[in-house]
């Protein structure tokens, strides 16, 4: 496990941290997640090789025991709007004083600076604003997202496990921890630079659902089977196009 010894804090919150925290967890990491005293959600759920512990940080004693726990850690995973862990005299600049080795991840929607970065947001908004939610959908149709996985999972768990793994990296010979800055917009901006790119060389320069893709092509589609089910077809390549047409 590669992983091994690496100490985790995570506190709790909803889907892209807890993912990102059962990624480090299961490659070996020792991963606590701190949830937030007499809170009722099913935390769980994405819960697996975890230990927990519920802590009021709005309260001194609470503030008191995370920052003796952050003092002895590798990395904490923070998933809060800015500002919040700083009215707990809990940031990245405190920490880091006490703990110069922390890695301090910070998993949001839209960063921690700019006019958006105080405001609510979910998936759909972070995927709208990173320009990937206006490439998907069925031509003459609305843009539609692939349920909640590409900003949330994608551009945020994924990402910022990533950022946390380059920071333990570069540790190793900086003996420095860092603060990791990772929101859904960018980090979904990012996983699609393929997308991008490649308009340049005609492969998206079509309105939406009409690009090799997206479903513009016969053989790169969905299509209704006499059953009630569907087939996915991926013939790209004109080999197998052809073999696709002959039925072989």
């Amino acid at each position: 496990m590669a992983l091994r010894g690496i100490s985790v804090l995570e506190l709790a919150g909803l889907g892209p941290g807890p993912y990102c925290g059962m990624v480090l967890a299961d490659f070996g990491a020792h991963v606590v997640r701190v949830d937030r005293l007499g809170d009722r959600r099913d935390l769980g759920v994405l819960a697996r090789g975890k230990r927990s512990l519920a802590v009021d940080l709005k309260q001194p004693q609470g503030a008191a025991v995370l920052r003796r726990l952050c003092a002895r850690t590798d990395v904490v995973l923070e998933p809060f709007r800015p500002g919040v862990m700083e009215k707990l005299q809990l940031g990245p600049e405190i920490l880091q004083k006490e703990n110069p080795k922390l890695i301090y991840a910070r998993l949001s929607g839209f960063g921690q600076s700019g006019r958006f970065s105080r405001v609510a947001g979910h998936d759909i908004n972070y995927l709208a604003l990173s320009g990937v939610l206006s490439k998907i959908g069925r031509n003459g149709e609305n843009p539609f997202p692939p349920l909640n996985l590409l900003a949330d999972f994608g551009g945020g768990g994924l990402m910022c496990t990533l950022g946390i793994l380059m920071a333990l990296f570069e540790r190793t010979r900086s003996g420095k921890g860092q603060v990791i800055d990772a929101n859904m917009v960018e980090g979904t901006a990012y996983l699609s630079s393929f997308l991008w790119k490649t308009q340049q060389i005609g492969l998206w320069d079509q309105p939406r659902g009409q690009n090799l893709l997206d479903g513009g092509a016969p053989f790169y589609t969905t299509y209704k089977t006499a059953d009630g089910g569907f087939m996915a077809v991926g013939a790209l390549e004109p080999q197998f196009y052809k073999l696709l047409i002959e039925g072989k």
